[in-house]
């Protein structure tokens, strides 16, 4: 696949995918359905299929997608790492205790909104906190991104172990899997705000981490901010991803898979692998969410859990062939 073919292709394959998740789901809805029920009187049955369930999960299924792809290309770059992705960093472990907090004390139960809200806040919170701590270099702030990670984890066991009930248990065990099922309007206009904020951020870093690869002295003699440069990288992962984690759960790989795929179509100069990684997560996610729904399991299979099974072989095929290359 050339630099000049691969737009064709993510085209064709957002165009197909979409196409599939609407028409996806307990109940099928050919093309012809979902093009006659746009034009149809409302409301329809069709019709409401399509706007209240399909749509807003096949947006969200994109926009999540694309901030996991286009945050795991921001921070290979920016670390120099290419097993790094969100949770290298704490800010997907602090969106999920964030949620799991609203979870626990019944506040999601209240108000349907506050899962999210304090998924946002808990990545703020842990990137915050990696970026105070890992002032040091990369490799301080990838040690220190692991501590945070654990330190978030910690909070999840501990929630799931003093959960006042079985059903709050199973009700965070549940979130934690992820999931874009139920997912509606309101989580979608929430989070959209603080996905397109964290974009911004990310893509404001598309020159400095080209600089970082020839190393920090000489991006720093090249007039590049380092520290700025951590800042907004760290704050446009925490926005973004926090957001997408609070409504959507713990999703692995997405960040680590999208920007390996397209790297060798259109080279290894960060800059230009932002973009790509962006739109091939958002299709890796889009197409896992519908398998989700077509593999036949007695329960609908969770996206996280799917996105990690299809990810880990993957993982174990980029470690074996870096100790391969490694001199």
């Amino acid at each position: 696949m050339s630099a000049r073919l691969w737009p064709l292709i993510a085209a064709a394959l957002l165009v197909l995918g979409v196409l599939l998740s609407l028409g996806t789901g307990a109940v099928w809805l050919d093309p012809a359905l979902l093009a006659g029920s746009v034009v149809s009187p409302k409301p329809s049955l069709p019709w409401l299929i399509l706007w209240e369930l399909r749509l807003p999960r096949t947006l969200l299924a994109l926009l999540v997608g694309a901030t996991l792809g286009l945050s795991g290309a921001a921070l290979q770059g920016l670390l120099r790492n290419p097993l790094a992705e969100p949770g290298l960093l704490g800010v997907s472990a602090g969106a999920a205790l964030g949620a799991v907090v609203a979870i626990y004390f019944g506040l999601a139960a209240s108000f349907a909104l506050a899962a999210p809200l304090l998924g946002i806040t808990g990545a703020l919170a842990a990137a915050a906190l990696t970026l105070t701590v890992g002032r040091g270099g990369t490799l301080t702030m990838i040690l220190a991104g692991a501590a945070v990670s654990g330190l978030m984890a910690a909070g999840l066991s501990l929630a799931l172990n003093l959960a006042p009930s079985p059903w709050a248990a199973y009700e965070i065990t549940t979130w934690l899997l992820g999931s874009l099922t139920d997912r509606g309007w309101d989580q979608l206009l929430l989070a959209l705000p603080f996905l397109l904020a964290g974009w911004v951020c990310l893509a404001t870093t598309a020159r400095a981490l080209d600089a970082l690869t020839l190393g920090e002295a000489q991006a720093e003699s090249l007039g590049i901010d380092i520290s700025r440069t951590r800042l907004l990288a760290l704050a446009g992962t925490a926005l973004s991803v926090g957001a997408a984690t609070a409504v959507s759960g713990a999703i692995g790989f997405i960040g680590l898979l999208a920007p390996h795929l397209v790297r060798p179509f259109v080279g290894h100069q960060p800059s230009r692998v932002l973009l790509p990684s962006a739109i091939f997560g958002a299709i890796l996610l889009l197409y896992a969410d519908v398998a989700t729904r077509l593999i036949p399991t007695t329960q609908e299979l969770k996206l996280g859990v799917l996105t990690s099974l299809a990810g880990t072989p993957f993982f174990f095929w980029l470690v074996t062939r870096l100790r391969r290359t490694a001199p």
